[in-house]
């Protein structure tokens, strides 16, 4: 069938699209300024450029503007043709052919099947260490071979002739569209991986492209990098800026300087940046599907092993007062890891419905006792620890609110750790921490792919929470239950609450994005799931 939107998930409903441009994606030369070069502030460095290894917004947001998977994402969260210029599913719903269009990499190469099959056996072979491989799970022999078990040639893609994609998986799996949409899903030129070996993908001319845009300048650990448009990109005609210039710009105050000097275009608020300019015309308060919350290194003390310890921590916040007047952007309490409006069915929320109260409740008296029984039970007369976060402004706001609560507990001394983007990634992956304050977007529309992670084996459970229970409901929500909408609903629902019960991590906030953007800014579109960036259709308006 040709691709239309077809994300259900049984009655799951999507956080809606905004885009920021009046006059949309018109293309009216008259219209458009003769200097097409959009400048865009980040808070944080860009990470990598291997659509194997990235886990981050800003990488995701750079890799989803210079490559396109077999399809993308289009208003509401709806798939719309990529590569694939169309697809068919089989009536069992487990194989997928994707039909390709006649495209090419920036170098002139062909963009063709084997690409797509070389891109997701490198993914999930075990040897690339990609922490996104869990997502291939329900592809054929995907899990045998994450865990060595089986050859990557076996994985469930083949390539017939040079523009014809057929998938295999292993059950139904109502969101598989939403699935190649992602960057870990796009195809990756063998020649090029192999002609770079370690270089590959860690710098800008080390690298091919297949998107709307081209990296053109990042040297790997530079605080700028630079898009240019791809003339070899299939719908380039319709591609109407010419540069995308990023600043990775830590501080709020100079980042509203060089917003007001003009020297960028859009700039993201934090502080009291957001109550100052909630009244300005190019003030926009965006949704996320983005929640913050604690994870506590449960393999590296008896004390973060102890459930009344992990409680305590979590009673003693006083997330309100933390969303209303530390962030003050529109952020919300996290009511679970499932972020409100991202999933519905029956016209019930999950995040409403999945909720346990007592773990995210505000009960200072309650978290001492709880406290002062896991100092007890651990052997301990005191405590302390290291909270890491970001080195942003909202990394730093949040470890010092944290701080100031945690430090009301009997004998507990914090201190705080905010590092580099990358350094922190790099740490929280190899376990190398105590406490980490984690940030997590959803990628596609399902419960499941926050849920997903706080499985035993999943390589994003950095704080090594495990319990049998919830590992069995997420299975059976994704096997034996996949096509069968109430029951993997509730299965997923009843796996949220035991994470909760439990304690496994801290929820703290749903993130909010205020941003101040020019009004010459036309047509960029911005999806709350991913929290990511369309640049495809952007352009620069005469003032």
């Amino acid at each position: 069938m040709k691709v239309k939107s077809i994300v259900k998930l049984g009655a799951v409903a999507a956080l809606a699209t905004v885009s920021l441009a009046a006059c949309g994606t018109s293309s009216s030369s008259s219209k458009q300024a003769k200097d097409q070069t959009l400048t865009w502030m980040e808070s944080s460095t860009l990470p990598t450029m291997d659509n194997s290894l990235a886990t981050d917004v800003v990488s995701g947001e750079t890799l989803n503007n210079t490559g396109e998977g077999l399809l993308k994402f289009g208003k509401n969260s709806s798939t719309h043709p990529g590569v694939a210029k169309s697809y068919t599913k089989s009536k069992d719903g487990k194989t997928y052919t994707f039909n390709l269009r006649k495209s090419n990499w920036s170098n002139g190469d062909k963009v063709t099947a084997r690409d797509f099959v070389y891109g997701w056996q490198r993914t999930v072979n075990p040897k690339t260490g990609s922490q996104y491989a869990y997502l291939y799970a329900d592809v054929v022999n995907a899990n045998a071979i994450m865990k060595g078990k089986k050859a990557v040639s076996t994985l469930g893609i083949k390539a017939v002739g040079d523009y014809k994609v057929k998938v295999t998986l292993v059950h139904p799996v109502s969101y598989f569209p939403t699935l190649v949409a992602q960057t870990a899903f796009f195809p990756q030129n063998k020649t090029v991986v192999t002609k770079y070996g370690k270089k590959y993908a860690t710098n800008a001319k080390d690298n091919v492209y297949n998107g709307a845009f081209k990296l053109t300048y990042w040297t790997g650990t530079s605080d700028n990098w630079t898009l240019s448009k791809n003339s070899k990109y299939w719908d380039a005609k319709n591609v109407k800026l010419d540069k995308i210039k990023f600043s990775a710009v830590k501080d709020p105050q100079t980042a509203l300087s060089q917003y007001q000097s003009g020297k960028l275009d859009a700039i993201y608020l934090s502080g009291q940046q957001p109550k100052n300019y909630k009244n300005d015309k190019d003030y926009h308060a965006r949704n996320s599907s983005r929640v913050t919350y604690i994870e506590l290194n449960q393999k590296k003390d008896s004390m973060m092993r102890n459930k009344k310890a992990r409680q305590a921590l979590s009673l003693v916040l006083n997330r309100k007062q933390f969303v209303n007047k530390v962030m003050d952007d529109g952020s919300k309490v996290a009511t679970g890891i499932v972020t409100s409006g991202l999933a519905i069915r029956n016209g019930k929320d999950f995040a409403q419905e999945g909720t346990i109260p007592a773990a995210t409740e505000h009960n200072v008296a309650k978290a001492q006792k709880l406290w002062k029984q896991a100092l007890k039970e651990t052997g301990r007369k005191n405590y302390s620890l290291t909270l890491m976060a970001d080195d942003t402004a909202e990394g730093k706001s949040t470890t010092e609110y944290v701080q100031s609560q945690w430090s009301k507990l009997s004998n507990f001394k914090v201190t705080n750790s905010n590092l580099p983007y990358k350094t922190r990634l790099a740490r929280s992956a190899s376990g190398q921490f105590d406490a980490v304050v984690t940030l997590w977007g959803a990628d596609f529309p399902d419960p499941i792919t926050d849920l997903s992670l706080f499985t035993s084996d999943n390589t994003y459970n950095n704080g090594k929470w495990s319990n049998k229970t919830y590992d069995k409901l997420i299975n059976d929500a994704t096997t034996t239950n996949a096509n069968k909408p109430a029951a993997r609903w509730q299965n997923m629902i009843d796996a949220q609450k035991v994470l909760l019960k439990d304690q496994g991590i801290i929820p703290v906030s749903q993130s909010g994005k205020p941003q101040l953007v020019k009004s010459k800014v036309k047509g960029v579109v911005y999806f709350p799931v991913s929290s990511n960036w369309d640049f495809s259709k952007a352009y620069i308006a005469n003032k």
